[in-house]
């Protein structure tokens, strides 16, 4: 099948792409040129087809999507950025969208449209007994959810044959590189320890992408992507192994937040039995991320109290906080 994948070297744009890749199919790969993204298509080399590109440039898409049958749109922005730049973002996240919808339209044959969204729309559950379903009702608690449920009803009436994927929690393997900018993202803070989690391992969710862009049972479904049952945790228990395993160590608790997150637990029955990409857990992703680290790992303990401090400093919490226990 000829695929394209916009935000192709992303977090899950990346492994959608080599799950592709593995697959047989004929990739396509859409991003901006970034030197990070050069080195990924690089190292791909003639395995797959690179279109640099923005995807609020109209022209620039539908040369993309030309010829292609399958799209997989995963090129948005998400926070922190989403709220900080609300317009920037609405015309890379909605804006985007419509492009490759227009795209889509314009090509010859059929095309099949799966969409990446985020289980940030159901809003703040912790209260509500687990897990969330695709039929729960969304919430539009800011600017990023309501990009998302905007793209969401778009693709709907696309009159495409789509497929709507809510990704949950997908953290990079590697706590070090939470962020394009290579430093933490400081929203690690904003999740209480308390809260419900269930990621899903970067690999499990570009699988799922892979998956459903081939799956024709898949057709006008939401489906919730989330890890299973080996990947539902609190997020005190997920962040502390993690920390751990890297050799940071956990943070105090003062340092986070008690506001509930958007995250929880998540039935994913029905996406499971579709696209069979749940196969990895809490486990496999401490295993990955360590791996990932490299020889980083050793510096990081080298360097532990001055890593923790400055990862400290990025939480909006903890000077607060500190400064109130020691009045």
């Amino acid at each position: 099948m000829r695929v394209l994948l916009t935000g192709a070297f992303g977090n899950i744009g990346a492994h959608a792409a080599r799950s592709l890749i593995e697959q047989g199919h004929q990739v396509r790969l859409f991003d901006v040129r970034t030197p990070r993204a050069v080195r990924m298509a690089e190292a791909l080399g003639s395995r797959a087809d690179v279109v640099w590109g923005d995807i609020r440039d109209g022209e620039a898409v539908r040369t993309a999507v030309a010829d292609r049958e399958a799209v997989g749109h995963l090129a948005a922005i998400i926070p922190p950025a989403a709220n900080e730049r609300p317009a920037w973002a609405r015309d890379i996240t909605v804006g985007g969208t419509r492009n490759v919808i227009e795209a889509a339209r314009a090509c010859k044959g059929p095309v099949r449209l799966v969409y990446c969204s985020s289980i940030a729309l159901f809003g703040k559950t912790q209260h509500l007994p687990p897990p969330r379903t695709a039929t729960d009702p969304i919430q539009i608690t800011d600017e990023y959810t309501a990009h998302k449920a905007e793209c969401e009803q778009m693709v709907r009436e696309s009159g495409l044959d789509w497929v709507i994927l809510r990704m949950g929690a997908c953290p990079p393997l590697s706590t070090l590189e939470s962020s394009p900018s290579g430093r933490v993202n400081p929203m690690m803070f904003d999740v209480p320890l308390t809260d419900r989690i269930e990621f899903v391992h970067p690999l499990d969710a570009g699988l799922a992408v892979a998956n459903a862009l081939s799956c024709a049972e898949a057709s006008g479904k939401t489906l919730l992507i989330g890890g299973g049952e080996r990947c539902r945790l609190l997020q005190g228990e997920f962040l502390g192994r993690t920390l751990e395993a890297v050799g940071i160590g956990r943070f105090p608790d003062e340092a986070f937040t008690t506001e509930p997150f958007h995250t929880d637990w998540l039935d994913t029955e029905e996406s499971q039995r579709l696209l069979q990409f749940q196969r990895h857990g809490i486990e496999d992703y401490i295993r990955d991320t360590v791996a990932a680290l490299g020889y980083r790992r050793w510096l990081i303990r080298l360097f532990r109290p001055f890593v923790r401090r400055a990862m400290l400093a990025q939480s909006a919490h903890w000077p607060q906080r500190r400064r109130h226990r020691e009045t």
